[in-house]
């Protein structure tokens, strides 16, 4: 029995110097990984910028503990966050700054401890180089499971590396799967939207339209206001020397309503037109291959496009209905003349003289 006893407190005296041992290791950590994505960088950047997106690939479970989400109004830009749920422990991100196609600045938190973090994106040949620095300090429990996997700095460090590799198998896939048809002519219907301007350079149009669609839809849920189908967006107009477009994100009404001054955003009326809609399957970086293609059958078809109206894009299947942006659906529209409808022509039968019709 002396002998089990000796055993037994040998065994928690080992447990307890290993617990003082790893309760006093330096938790801090500071890691730098990147990784390199064949796609440009605006199209990257609207996929990190959303933490709709993270659960895709941020790295939680790496341990096979079960993960839950939740995703606020807000997941976009500056103030955006997302926060989750593992075992006892509940984490949170949260957008600090934000950079349009450069940088997001982000509070980590995690068990009670903050972290600093850091997303850059470089342009580099052939597609962007996406970094990842995170300053922080390890609880208790990730320096134990530390311990047996080469230090805290390298354990935490496998976790983010895993994240960015999942990031580029996902945009990579995503990105490159997309079509594009031409549907034909189409008759567009009136109706009042709500609708916000802005203006932008040409390269942020994507990664600006995103937090300003997700606004519109705050918009109609705060106002109790149901959307009478799905936000389009209308071009307004471009500068070229500056390199800036001006465009309006809009959301269709079922009847006219009225916002009180000042407002961010207008009530209008679309009136009917014709257009030759294109639609686009995939991300949105793929749109000026789509009107490419419905300018080249214009072109071919000979159809008289109407200059006086703007383009306009329906967002069928956006960011808001499917994480997947090779599932996205968007409607083209190019205003075009309608096909001229042929006077009828009257024919005058021939005169028969009387005489022929007398028969013997």
């Amino acid at each position: 029995m002396k002998i089990i006893k000796y055993i037994f407190l040998l065994v928690l005296l080992a447990l307890v110097g290993l617990t003082v041992y790893i309760a006093t290791q330096n938790g801090a950590y500071t890691i730098k990984r990147s990784t390199f994505i064949n796609v440009p960088k605006e199209v990257v950047f609207n996929y990190v910028n959303d933490y709709r997106n993270w659960d895709q690939w941020f790295d939680l479970e790496a341990d096979g503990s079960e993960v839950s989400y939740n995703f606020p109004e807000n997941t976009i830009g500056k103030g955006g966050s997302f926060s989750w749920k593992k075992g006892n422990d509940e984490g949170r991100i949260v957008s600090v700054s934000v950079a349009e196609n450069d940088s997001i600045s982000q509070k980590i938190t995690f068990a009670g401890i903050a972290s600093q973090s850091v997303l850059t994106l470089k342009d580099s040949i052939g597609g962007t180089q996406l970094n990842w620095r995170v300053q922080g300090a390890a609880d208790f429990s990730t320096k134990i499971k530390a311990v047996f996997k080469g230090g805290v700095e390298k354990f935490v460090a496998q976790m983010f590396q895993n994240s960015l590799n999942n990031v580029n198998a996902i945009i990579t896939k995503e990105i490159r799967n997309f079509s594009i048809e031409v549907i034909g002519e189409v008759k567009i219907d009136s109706v009042y939207y709500v609708r916000q301007t802005a203006t932008v350079k040409v390269r942020d149009l994507n990664s600006k339209i995103t937090p300003m669609l997700q606004k519109m839809e705050k918009f109609f849920k705060n106002g109790n206001i149901k959307m009478n189908g799905k936000p389009f967006v209308i071009y307004e107009n471009s500068n070229t020397a500056n390199g800036t477009l001006t465009f309006s994100v809009c959301g269709p009404l079922k009847e006219e309503i009225f916002v009180s001054n000042p407002s961010d955003v207008t009530i209008a009326k679309l009136q009917p037109f014709t257009a030759l809609k294109t639609v686009l399957k995939g991300d949105y970086s793929h749109r000026n291959k789509a009107v490419k293609k419905a300018l080249d059958y214009i072109a071919e078809k000979s159809i008289q496009t109407n200059t006086a109206l703007k383009y306009m894009d329906i967002y069928s299947i956006n960011a808001a209905d499917e994480k997947s942006p090779s599932k996205w659906v968007t409607e083209v529209l190019i205003p075009i003349q309608p096909k001229a409808i042929p006077a009828p022509v009257y024919v005058t039968p021939p005169t028969i003289p009387a005489a022929e019709l007398i028969t013997e």
